[in-house]
């Protein structure tokens, strides 16, 4: 028997990690178990707790990691997972394991940071605050990468193979096509990872990397994403109502911060306020990308212009790298970060993390959301428990460094700058499937979200949908 079991990204967005396991072939002899994903939770505190947990599986008894993108809700816990005793290859594609080499990294020295912060003010309910893991043991970790290029079949054991195939969500991302051959049965596998949005710039104005995901999939268990399965993305364009925003502030003599992942996320934003800014359309005013990350993910997307849409390609061409660009500043150390902050008149910020979970972002907005001249701006989504919902959804306050922080400042959202494929685009999506799978299991989404999204695919498709469960075991018929 082979059964998928799903240790994260079930009953919630992130933490995404299914293992495939083929168990025990007819003579007895051990399966192969395989990760696909191997992400960190965040958000909720009981979400969170469940990165110190050890797997139902030991670590060392994991033959491989397939990883289809560099999100830190997919591979943000391959660190811990190495250091727990996995020794296997994990395959991704250059793109990812460029963009892994400097998230994780990055991620291992926060924790270092927050654990380093809590010890010193003494707020911590462990002593010591330790991280989960540290920068050296992130960076020992990718040692185990191995590219593996698009369409490459790989052959892990006699019973299991995977290709890649485009998910154009982000830079380097992939779909994972797994083939189970089983007492002489042979399965197709799907794992959608995240899914990019089906259309270029009319829909999703600003992307970086060209639309996906390809048509005509066969599978007979899909395993996919339903991270906006209750809701539609709005079809306007941002920029107009972007633009006053900006202005309106700038008026008040405010600035505007953005919280927004180092990867993807502030590449689009950049490249979006660069052409705002060249039309006339917001006022030439400092822009601040306050990420050590996002300096190096520029670099990273520059490197690898085969997945760029034709929009970025021709921007890149017009006005060169961003990291050239008069006006844009880019803080590599936390000097630079510091003086920002010594700033008095209006300035764009843009710095990590997208959920306000760590990172640089939280001294910018303990220090600008008191002031109601300021405008913090949300271009990304908010995972419930995180900071960044907290600020969202209208609160008084926000707790950060064990302090309570006012929320005077202004708050904006556009859902328009989504890496994520809604509803509709899903739907036109499975329909070009071959067959209908036997079964298809809906992780990584709030229960309302999995739930709309199985109920719309039900009754459009006819399919048989679940909503897989923390810790489910789905056998593969």
């Amino acid at each position: 028997m082979a059964y998928i079991q799903f240790l994260g990204a079930a009953g919630t967005v992130t933490g995404s990690k299914h293992l495939i396991n083929t168990s025990f072939d007819g003579d007895g002899k051990k399966g192969i178990q395989v990760l696909v994903d191997c992400g960190l939770f965040q958000g909720q505190k009981e979400w969170r707790e469940r990165n110190w947990k050890e797997l139902p599986i030991a670590a060392r008894e994991i033959d491989a990691v397939i990883l289809t993108h560099a999100h830190l809700d997919h591979c943000g816990w391959i660190p811990r997972l190495v250091k727990e005793g996995f020794t296997g290859p994990i395959y991704a594609t250059s793109a990812t394991i460029d963009l892994c080499g400097i998230i994780l990294p990055d991620s291992g020295h926060l924790q270092e940071e927050d654990a380093a912060y809590y010890n010193k003010i003494k707020k911590s309910k462990h002593t010591p605050a330790l991280p989960l893991y540290t920068f050296d043991e992130a960076e020992d970790c990718m040692k185990y990468f191995q590219v593996t290029h698009l369409g490459e079949t790989k052959q892990l054991s006699p019973e299991l193979s995977f290709r890649f195939v485009p998910a154009a969500h982000i830079l380097g991302s992939c779909m994972a096509e797994v083939t189970l051959t089983m007492q002489g049965q042979t399965r197709q596998l799907l794992f959608t990872g995240d899914i990019g949005r089906v259309r270029d710039t009319t829909i999703a104005p600003g992307k970086v990397v060209h639309s996906g995901p390809q048509e005509g999939e066969r599978a007979d268990v899909v395993v996919m994403e339903s991270t906006y399965g209750n809701r539609v993305h709005p079809h306007a364009d941002p920029r107009p109502e972007l633009a006053a925003v900006i202005r309106e502030t700038v008026q008040r003599g405010g600035s505007v911060v953005v919280p927004a992942f180092a990867v993807e996320r502030t590449q689009k934003f950049v490249f979006m306020l660069k052409e705002l800014i060249e039309a006339g359309q917001i006022p030439r005013i400092p822009v601040f990308c306050d990420s050590p990350m996002a300096i190096k993910a520029v670099e990273i997307y520059l490197k690898h212009e085969e997945d760029y849409t034709d929009e970025a390609r021709a921007l890149i061409k017009k006005y060169g790298s961003p990291l050239e660009w008069p006006g844009f500043s880019f803080a590599s150390q936390v000097d630079d970060s510091k003086r920002i902050n010594e700033i008095h008149y209006p300035v764009i910020i843009i710095s990590s993390s997208g959920m306000v979970t760590g990172g640089r972002i939280l001294h910018h907005l303990a220090q600008r959301l008191p002031d109601p001249k300021n405008t913090v701006l949300f271009i990304g989504f908010q995972a419930p428990g995180t900071r960044g919902a907290t600020i969202k959804s209208g609160a008084k306050e926000v707790k950060m460094f064990g302090d309570f922080v006012q929320i005077r400042a202004r708050i904006a959202t556009f859902e328009q700058f989504s890496d994520h494929a809604d509803p509709p685009e899903l739907l036109e999506w499975l329909h070009t499937f071959q067959k209908k799978p036997t079964a298809t299991y809906l992780v990584h989404g709030e229960e309302e979200a999995a739930s709309m999204l199985r109920d719309a695919i039900t009754k459009e498709l006819g399919w048989n949908v679940q909503v897989a469960e923390w810790m489910q075991k789905a056998e593969v018929r």
